[in-house]
C-alpha cells in the first residue's frame, strides 16, 4: 500500500518551516509558571550543551521543554511516526534522541542537572505543573515530568 501525503509538497514545506524551536507555547507556559513562583532564569544559553530552554543558575538546573514527537517521548500517544518517507523520519528522530542523550551527559559532567518537561504533560496535566518545582530543588541528574505519559484516548469515530 502506497501512502500519499494529504497536502502538496509546497504546503508541507511551509508547514514544517513554521515549526519553532524557541518560544513555543509549551515553553512560554513553563516560563510564566516558574516566574510567578519566584524563580528567575536565563533563556536559551548557547554556551551550554543543547541550548537549554531555561537555565536556573542558582540551582545549577537546566530545563528542556520537549515536544513528544520530535524527542520521541517513550510510550506517548504523540510520539507517532510519519507514514511517508519512513526511513528519513526514523533516522532523523533517532538522531534527535542520541543528540539529547549526549547533551544531557555533557551537562551532567559540567555539574548541571536537567529537568525535561514533556509537551503531553502540559496538555493533559497542567494542574500538576507544580511537581516540577520539586524536581528543580532535588538536584538529581536528569528528571522528567511527567514521569509517565498521561493516558490519552482517541476520540471515537463520529
Amino acid at each position: 500500500m502506497v501512502l500519499v501525503d494529504v497536502v502538496d509538497a509546497a504546503t508541507r514545506s511551509r508547514m514544517m518551516a513554521g515549526i519553532q524551536g524557541k518560544n513555543t507555547q509549551p515553553e512560554l507556559l513553563v516560563r510564566r509558571y516558574l516566574h510567578a513562583c519566584g524563580y528567575r532564569f536565563r533563556l536559551h544559553r548557547r554556551d551550554l550543551p543543547g541550548t537549554p530552554d531555561l537555565t536556573l543558575p542558582r540551582h545549577r538546573c537546566v530545563i528542556f521543554v520537549h515536544g513528544c514527537f520530535w524527542h520521541r517521548h517513550e510510550g506517548c500517544f504523540y510520539a507517532t511516526s510519519p507514514a511517508t518517507r519512513k526511513r528519513f523520519w526514523q533516522d532523523k528522530l533517532e538522531n534527535n534522541v542520541k543528540r539529547d542523550r549526549r547533551q544531557l551527559a555533557q551537562l551532567n559532567e559540567m555539574g548541571w542537572h536537567a529537568v525535561i518537561v514533556w509537551e503531553c504533560g502540559l496538555r493533559h496535566m497542567p494542574a500538576q505543573l507544580h511537581e516540577i518545582l520539586t524536581l528543580i530543588e532535588q538536584g538529581s541528574n536528569v528528571e522528567e515530568w511527567p514521569p509517565q505519559p498521561p493516558r490519552v484516548r482517541r476520540a471515537p469515530p463520529s
